[in-house]
């Protein structure tokens, strides 16, 4: 029994070539590993030991003692241990990025080892960013060698034959020749219809065969060979996955053929993505498995991943709080109208009309909102009421007052704590100038129609201004649309402030729409910060802009600044050398440094002002 677990365990291994018996051997070493990079052109921050690892390692599997180098001491004569330490490669584990717009990019260098390289195997990576609670694979990178290539193309090639083996012409099942043979032997008048061109229906037809037309067809149909056919197309899907056993992938962001023994493989691979307010650091890592004919056969050993910190603009922002200066008023009025329907010619309220109902019921929300603001005490009310201008004057100012001492009876007998003193009456005859304000902006009336009416609602005498108004063909309209809108309730109220002694005081409150705009800012959106700190024109506003794009603008506000602080000259110098002007960056950055040297660290984290920290090193002899 154990003779025959050994034989079938072999089986694989002699199914493996010579090549891909290395690539397990070498996954377990330091040759044969992938490795994450970053791009040779910028700083390393940290030592990677690979060759002091190595060394030491193949120490450690040594049999016996370990035997180093000695020499005398000079002064005290004894033997001391000595070796010489090769030095260490240092590799950048972690850089600055810039966020810009809203985007990030990052570039990092996948390194795939000669030893990995074989031709009858596949190398499938997957690169993979984690930020916080977010996790995202990105486009593989797939390294194909050319015996699996063509095994490959081989898969798709019996494919393309399985799927031309597929009948598509029903004909093809009938036994055309034995059924003619049968018609012209025993039907010879309906085969002479063969060459005919006139058109017979089909029971016709079977009545001139004979036969049932379909019985006819089943006894030539080929049966088997129709069977057949049928589970082709029905099993295409199970028939691809038998032959293309490792497909192509179009979401693959590399897909190469390598040669074993050719050299290593090094890929750029760049990447942009949204960021996203908070993001300040991301890392790459990278998973990798051993392909052979389409099934895995060895998974890699995860790489060292890759650190990249987020830079953004909006880092420079001023969160100092924005104040507005307001004027407030110890005294303070409000206003409302109330269309109250008092029926022709009568002064009654009817507080159970439809209309009366939903506007008192307004106006006691009013009073109740007043009696429970805190900040403001209720000092008095007026109640006027107008009329319109129809019938006479001197009728419509008594019937006017009668019906502001109706409305004021009602309030106070619906509100406790209202005194009576508290309420006083007025009244409008006839409310003319409203009465003109509506005319003017009616939209329905013309121009001249609009402009006849306003000339006699002038007249002094407002009874002649009201009878010639009821002769004019628009008269109908106004009466329908623009009277019914004269006949309100005012109510006015006056209230002051307890805690306010002067009758204005000046007082300073926060900017809550500068202080929205500023949030914006901090959580990148920028077209919203644009947009709402454009018009404050300060510091804040030139880097909303700044980081929306609009680099003119905001050098324009940053220009206009009468003492600008370290942060506006940086802000500065990043936006002229984003236009190519390195020499006055230099002098705008040189002048940030001056008034705070903190700002020479912060070039690092921005690319567009690494031309001005070359010039800077030459010019001052320092590096920021």
């Amino acid at each position: 029994m154990k003779i025959l677990k050994a034989v079938v365990l072999a089986v694989p291994c002699l199914l493996m070539s010579c090549s891909s018996l290395r690539v397990y051997q070498d996954l377990g070493t330091a040759a044969g590993l992938p490795a994450l990079l970053l791009p040779d052109d910028q700083e390393g921050q940290e030592e990677d030991a690979d060759t002091a690892a190595e060394r030491v390692d193949s120490v450690r599997t040594q049999d016996g003692p370990l035997i180093m180098n000695a020499i005398r001491d000079s002064k005290t004569g004894e033997m001391i241990a000595t070796d010489v330490i090769k030095a260490s490669r240092v590799v950048a584990r972690f850089r600055n990025i810039a966020e810009r717009a809203g985007r990030i990019s990052l570039t990092f260098d996948v390194s795939v080892p000669k030893a990995l390289v074989t031709s009858d195997c596949q190398l499938r990576f997957y690169p993979q960013i984690e930020a916080g609670d977010i996790s995202a694979r990105l486009d593989p990178l797939f390294i194909t060698g050319q015996a699996y290539r063509k095994r490959q193309l081989r898969g798709y090639e019996r494919y393309r034959m399985f799927l031309e083996s597929i009948i598509q012409d029903s004909t093809v099942f009938i036994r055309q020749d034995q059924l003619e043979k049968f018609i012209e032997r025993y039907f010879p008048e309906t085969f002479a219809m063969k060459n005919d061109t006139s058109v017979v229906p089909d029971p016709e037809a079977e009545n001139l065969f004979g036969v049932d037309q379909r019985a006819a067809l089943a006894h030539y149909t080929k049966h088997g060979l129709k069977r057949r056919n049928r589970w082709k197309m029905e099993n295409k899907d199970s028939m691809f996955r038998k032959f293309v056993r490792s497909p192509f992938d179009g979401s693959v962001s590399l897909d190469t053929v390598m040669t074993a023994g050719d050299g290593s493989l090094v890929y750029r691979y760049t990447h942009e993505m949204a960021s996203a307010p908070g993001l300040r650091k991301l890392y790459v890592s990278l998973d990798g498995v051993v392909y052979r004919d389409g099934e895995k056969v060895a998974g890699m050993p995860s790489p060292e991943r890759l650190t990249f910190y987020v830079s953004s603009l909006s880092s420079l922002a001023d969160n100092t709080p924005r104040y507005l200066f307001r004027i407030v008023d110890r005294v303070v009025t409000d206003n409302t109208d109330a269309f109250l329907d008092f029926g022709q010619g009568s002064h009654v309220l009817d507080s159970l009309h439809e209309g009366n109902a939903a506007e008192l019921g307004r106006i006691r929300r009013c009073f109740n909102d007043i009696y429970s603001r805190h900040d403001l005490i209720l000092d008095s009310i007026v109640v006027t009421a107008s009329c319109s201008p129809e019938g006479r004057i001197g009728y419509n100012g008594r019937l006017a007052e009668a019906r502001s001492r109706s409305v004021r009876e009602y309030i106070l007998a619906g509100n406790s704590q209202l005194e009576d003193s508290l309420v006083r009456t007025r009244h409008i005859p006839e409310n003319w100038e409203y009465f003109c304000r509506l005319v003017s902006n009616d939209t329905v009336l013309s121009l001249d129609s609009r402009k006849r009416i306003l000339e006699i609602a002038a007249w002094e005498d407002k009874d002649r201004s009201e009878s010639r108004l009821s002769g004019m063909p628009e008269y109908r309209y106004l009466r329908e649309k623009i009277y019914p809108r004269l006949r309100t309730v005012n109510f006015r109220f006056f209230m002051h402030r307890p805690d306010v002694e002067k009758d204005t005081i000046h007082t300073k409150v926060l900017d809550t729409v500068y202080m929205a705009g500023l949030e914006a800012l901090r959580n990148l959106d920028y077209k919203k910060a644009a947009t709402i700190l454009a018009a404050y024109g300060d510091y804040n506003a030139a880097l909303a802009l700044a980081s929306s794009g609009y680099d003119g603008p905001a050098l324009e506000i940053l220009s206009s600044m009468p003492a600008p602080d370290a942060k506006a000259y940086y802000l500065a110098a990043v936006l002229y050398s984003r236009a190519g002007e390195h020499d006055r960056a230099l002098d705008c950055f040189s002048a940030s440094v001056e008034k705070d040297p903190s700002m020479a660290h912060r070039a690092n984290l921005d690319p567009e002002l690494s031309p001005v920290a070359v010039k800077y090193h030459s010019v001052y002899g320092m590096m920021p």
